[in-house]
């Protein structure tokens, strides 16, 4: 037998014909089990609150859950105030002990209702992984709770006992949060990030955290992750990058009370060279907050000054790796300095702002000695504070570009191809990669930057190239037009243009979906793409089902910034045993909103698919490999049963 010596070492943990049977029962049964339901997210953009309600509510698998548990036994009110409940439970029951305490019928009714739902969502796992999931304190009394049928005469008595002894010993409240927990967890086993965790929103961190403390989770690089990823690990272009986006949306707070960068040094530097910026240039762009005029004005500074860095920055960079084919990139070497005349394919531009005291005409993309220190002490920040770290290192171990998860394909951005439909090639070193080879290059790009101890490491340099590049699967266009919209003001659109990648509207085709798929090894015809990064304008009837279904794009704009072109909050996906769900969302305005609403949070829910009959763990990735293992203790146990191996016993 070939595989004997494998047989050996699996006869360590099953050693004997009683354990290896019980084994090959217990997996062959988890087969048989429902697919657990997936949850697919993207482009949160630091939109934490908005976050989080999503995977309170699983994105109304949830309130789904309860329209199917309670039929017309509830009214429609009455559901929507148990949905509260699961999700905010702390804050519900406050609030009723506040209009004059909670009554035991009103704890009874409401953990008995708790108790259905929990044996609901709970009912497609094994009692194992149940039981892993309890609170350890009430652990026992839930599991018990948990495998009461509801129409068992005998046990309703000692059911209603239960319940009733936990109000009497005043753990209601705690049981009602456990319950809560165990409802949210459950709900859903799988969460996708489809990238873009970074940029924009106020609370990058806090999503961080939720993620770090999340049972089950994969995550998509997005291309705002990589530039926040390269900054963390000192990339001093992306440092600046990731510096001028965050004050351009006014996020002060969580850089520097959460992650710690000192921003001192560019405050002194930006007062002294930026006095006065022009305010409808660099002001920032606030939403749904305010900021006292002290604040506005050296967050205008300090981002002008960051500009000017970031831009001297990258125009070394670009003149550093020619392969990176970006000259047209290179603006301040374009100026006439003494006219302050853009000089661009042919035609001027004056500058709007002609304040540019640390720029050398003779050699524009050298840093001045004290933005040198600045740019040197704020990288030094990046690279030595441990909550950032911690985060980064997190986003490195368990992200990737793309992953293929039961039959889909998962990405950010883009695979590049050309007008032609055929993938776009690069090459590197006298190597060409296109398609999924394409992928794999910047995948391993990406992890050997993080392992590379060279502090100017080209690696690094191309997690700048991944995030602007014109073959970067994650930006997806053909340049970046930041340095022209801050210091030009010309009413000709095409001085501006961004020309997204030819893939974005080949995906409209279901053949070019199908050939991606073919090209990962996908099923073409039960495979799915599911893709984030480009918004999804649903109120000019853009819609998020490309390529005849074969394709998803489910950015619908969780981020407060995109809410005015798409018309929605976001779009998630759910993916069950039984179909999959494409759900919009309303904008998520505040927790205070969501306990006293009495309506849905979801705008609408499309069935992108339903399944002929119900999936099961067999149909999955985490089945086959389940299956692998059953043929592998089948052999140990024809070993067991033919002699080749010695049973052992205690």
């Amino acid at each position: 037998m070939k595989d004997l010596k494998y047989l050996k070492l699996l006869s360590e943990q099953f050693p004997n014909i009683p354990e290896v049977s019980t084994e090959i029962i217990n997996l062959k049964a988890i087969l048989n089990l429902p697919k657990s339901t997936e949850h697919f997210l993207t482009d949160l953009h630091g939109e934490a609150e908005a976050f989080k309600y999503m995977l309170k509510t699983a994105s109304g698998v949830i309130e789904y859950k309860i329209d199917q548990i309670f039929g017309d036994e509830l009214k429609d009110t009455e559901k929507r105030e148990l949905a509260t409940l699961i999700f905010y439970p702390k804050s519900k029951m406050k609030e009723l002990d506040e209009r004059g305490g909670i009554p035991p019928e009103w704890y009874k009714e409401a953990l008995d209702y708790m108790v259905r739902i929990s044996q609901e969502v709970s009912s497609i796992y094994t009692r194992s992984k149940v039981r892993k999931a309890l609170p350890e304190k009430f652990a026992y009394i839930i599991e018990e709770l948990l495998h009461i049928k509801v129409c068992d005469p005998n046990k309703k008595d000692y059911k209603n006992q239960i319940l009733t002894t936990i109000i009497e010993v005043g753990q209601a409240k705690d049981f009602i949060i456990a319950l809560s927990e165990l409802i949210q967890s459950f709900a859903v086993d799988k969460l996708h990030i489809i990238g873009d965790i970074y940029d924009r929103g106020p609370s990058p961190d806090i999503i961080m955290d939720v993620l770090k403390s999340h049972h089950n989770v994969d995550i998509q690089w997005g291309n705002h992750d990589i530039l926040w990823m390269g900054a963390a690990l000192g990339q001093k272009s992306l440092v600046a990058t990731a510096l001028r986006i965050a004050l351009r949306y006014g996020n002060l707070e969580f850089l520097e009370e959460r992650y710690g960068v000192n921003m001192r040094p560019l405050a002194r530097f930006a007062m002294n060279y930026y006095p006065d910026p022009d305010p409808e240039l660099f002001n920032p762009h606030l939403i749904d907050r305010e900021l006292d005029e002290n604040e506005i004005k050296i967050m205008s500074q300090m981002q002008k000054a960051i500009a000017i860095i970031q831009f001297k920055l990258e125009g070394q960079l670009i003149k550093k790796h020619p392969e990176f084919k970006m000259n047209e990139a290179l603006y301040l070497e374009k100026i006439d300095y003494d006219n302050y005349i853009l000089k661009l394919n042919g035609k001027e531009y004056e500058l709007t702002d002609q304040d540019l005291p640390t720029i050398v005409a003779e050699d524009p993309y050298c840093l001045s000695g004290w933005e040198e220190e600045v740019i040197n002490q704020l990288s030094y920040s990046f690279r030595n504070n441990d909550k950032l770290q911690e985060d980064i290192r997190y986003l490195f171990n368990n992200g990737s570009m793309y992953k293929e998860y039961n039959g889909n394909l998962l990405y950010h951005g883009c695979i590049p191809m050309t007008e032609e439909g055929e993938f776009s090639t690069i090459k590197v070193d006298g190597e060409t990669y296109s398609g999924k080879k394409l992928m794999d290059f910047f995948d391993d790009i990406v992890r050997r930057s993080y392992s590379s101890q060279k502090e100017d490491a080209d690696f690094k340099d191309w997690l700048w190239y991944l995030w602007r590049g014109e073959y970067s699967p994650l930006f997806g266009k053909d340049r970046m037009t930041t340095f022209l919209r801050y210091f030009t003001d010309e009413d000709e659109p095409a001085l501006y243009q961004e020309n997204k990648n030819p893939y974005y509207q080949a995906r409209e085709n279901e053949d070019i979906c199908k050939k991606i798929l073919s090209e990962f090894e996908l099923d073409t015809e039960h495979g799915h793409i599911i893709n984030g990064h480009t918004p999804v304008a649903q109120k000019k009837g853009e819609s998020p089902i490309k390529g005849n279904g074969r394709l998803l794009v489910i950015d619908g704009g969780i981020s407060a910034a995109y809410h005015e072109k798409t018309g929605i909050a976001g779009y998630t996906l759910t993916y069950s045993n039984t179909k999959m769900r494409l759900i919009s969302h309303e904008p998520f305005i505040s927790k205070k909103e969501a306990l006293h609403k009495d309506s849905r949070d979801t705008i609408s829910a499309v069935e992108v698919l339903k399944f002929d009959k119900p999936q099961k763990i067999a149909d999955t990735d985490i089945g086959e490999k389940l299956s692998e293992d059953v043929k592998y203790l089948m052999q140990l146990l024809e070993a067991y049963q033919d002699g080749i191996i010695k049973e052992k016993y205690n």
